[in-house]
């Protein structure tokens, strides 16, 4: 039984969808599904990737048409659907969770580059542009120099970009597709509170993201959908973390602490001293066969660079490195991927996988030379070497010729893991392996990590949700500031202790 939740108190829904359904070659993508928003309500969209959210959205932008018998209101017009064209004209802006950005434009250009858009020629009126820039950055509280090249600014800022353009428009409608997916903590509640503002000036926002905390914290209802239908929609007063990931999932989860002895297995790594100007400093650290380091801290602490460095696209200004007990110096990731590291990059999107090519293609990538036969790749030897990983790390798929773009989250990221698991590493590298990916597909990552660790792999668990590293590491490292500022036991330490240590 649904509990459907819609406008009440003789409050007229800014958006109302009914009876959507959606069907991609013979698999029903939507079904009956109804939906609405308020005016000024902050609503979030919740459910597995795969789910049926974004084809929902792009429903209500006009990307898709639905099929026949559907019924899309917005502010008193009704529509049978909607064209891109309208959705804008109507104020309904998206900011999509691959963010769409143009990393060889400015920031001025990424964020008003829609003002020089139209059916005719115009000259570009750059000081116009930086002006428009620079005042959506200002409304998020944010300084940029609005000429730099996006690509020289880091996900986090790239996402704060996304953000202001969004705004640029006369929002009436505003969907955040995981929006704080790549921004600190600091960051993060920074928007909620932009979020906070639009909904108090009138903007509805309708809020996806896998982060429960952020969810009941913003929202005011939650939808919720499951392999395409409506499960309901549910007032966030009284709701739990639990509760959404049951409804989410059809399944409940119990978390408990993984922990395990380590001491007496041999080191595959050894860290000593090392340090990189601006970025880390003095870091030293071990990871021993079989045992999962988890390193955490809010972005900006030098993570990510530790990580770049460790798999040798970094050079490190002074320290050491050794591997099972024998000094080695990257000259470039070839070294490190020759001497059984691997690097799982916390973007996805654009460094972890090539979204365009075929699942197998992305599979094979850093391992060639194991389907080499008389010098010539082997298609028998790809084909057996994929559908290896495939099933062993449970990834579902249609054809490995697909394009790696049509998997949902969770499952391109088990193929970017596989990739790496291909090489036979000593050492994998997770960095923020569950950024963009559902409840429940992490639950499934988490369980590879642990089996992974069972077999002797090393792991260092790179995240700046505590609790993926709290129940899923057996040592937690706080980093801050590039430094190793403290070091913890999940077995004798408490979540909330280093919470307290991180968030302070």
């Amino acid at each position: 039984m649904h509990q459907l939740a819609t406008a009440g108190g003789g409050e007229k829904p800014l958006l109302a969808l009914r009876d959507i359904n959606m069907t991609f070659g013979g698999v029903r993508a939507l079904k009956n599904v109804s939906f609405d928003v308020r005016p000024g309500e902050v609503h979030c969209l919740a459910g597995e990737n795969g789910c049926g959210k974004s084809t929902l959205i792009k429903i209500i932008t006009g990307v898709y048409r639905p099929a026949d018998g559907a019924s899309i209101e917005f502010d008193g017009e009704t529509y049978s659907h909607m064209s891109p064209v309208t959705a804008q004209d109507r104020g309904i802006q998206v900011i999509w969770q691959d963010l769409a950005l143009f990393p060889e434009m400015s920031v001025a250009e990424n964020i008003a580059f829609q003002t020089v858009l139209g059916r005719w020629p115009k000259l570009v009126d750059y000081g116009r542009m930086r002006q428009i820039a620079t005042d959506a950055l200002a409304r998020l509280g944010v300084t940029l120099d609005v000429d730099l090249p996006l690509k020289e600014y880091a996900i986090a800022q790239r996402q704060i970009v996304a953000i202001a353009r969004a705004l640029v428009g006369e929002a009436r409608l505003v969907f955040m597709d995981e929006p704080t997916a790549s921004l600190t903590q600091s960051e993060t509640d920074h928007l909620l509170d932009i979020v906070r503002g639009l909904s108090a000036s009138g903007v509805a926002v309708v809020f996806v993201s896998h982060r429960l905390a952020e969810v009941l914290e913003i929202s005011s209802r939650i939808t919720v959908l499951r392999d395409g239908a409506l499960v309901g929609v549910y007032p966030a007063a009284g709701m739990t973390q639990s509760r959404i990931t049951e409804l989410m999932t059809g399944k409940t989860f119990d978390q408990q602490v993984r922990a395990k002895f380590r001491d007496g297995q041999p080191v595959v790594l050894d860290v000593k001293g090392l340090s990189r100007p601006g970025q880390f400093e003095d870091i030293s650290l071990s990871v021993r066969r079989g045992e999962t380091l988890g390193i955490t801290g809010l972005l900006g602490a030098g993570r990510t660079e530790l990580a770049l460095t460790l798999f040798g696209m970094l050079k490190p200004a002074s320290g050491t490195i050794a591997l099972e007990g024998k000094p080695v110096r990257f000259s470039s990731n070839r070294d490190a991927i020759a001497a059984g590291v691997a690097y799982l990059s916390e973007d996805r999107l654009s460094l972890g996988l090539i979204q365009p090519q075929s699942i197998a293609d992305n599979l094979v990538i850093s391992s060639l030379d194991k389907i080499l036969s008389g010098g010539l790749l082997s298609e028998d030897r790809k084909r057996s070497l994929v559908a290896r990983w495939i099933a062993d790390l449970g990834v579902k798929i249609g054809l490995q010729q697909d394009a790696i773009s049509t998997l949902s989250g969770g499952n391109q990221q088990r193929v970017a893991i596989a990739k790496w698991l291909a090489t036979d590493p000593k050492l994998l590298i997770l960095d923020a392996p569950t950024v963009g990916v559902d409840v429940g597909a992490r639950a499934g990552i988490f369980d590879i990590v642990a089996r992974l660790a069972e077999t002797g792999l090393a792991i260092i668990l790179i995240s700046d949700e505590v609790p993926e590293v709290y129940f899923n590491a057996d040592r937690v490292l706080h980093m801050a500031q590039g430094r190793i500022v403290g070091s913890y036991d999940p077995r004798s330490a408490s979540l909330a202790e280093i919470e307290g240590a991180v968030y302070a």
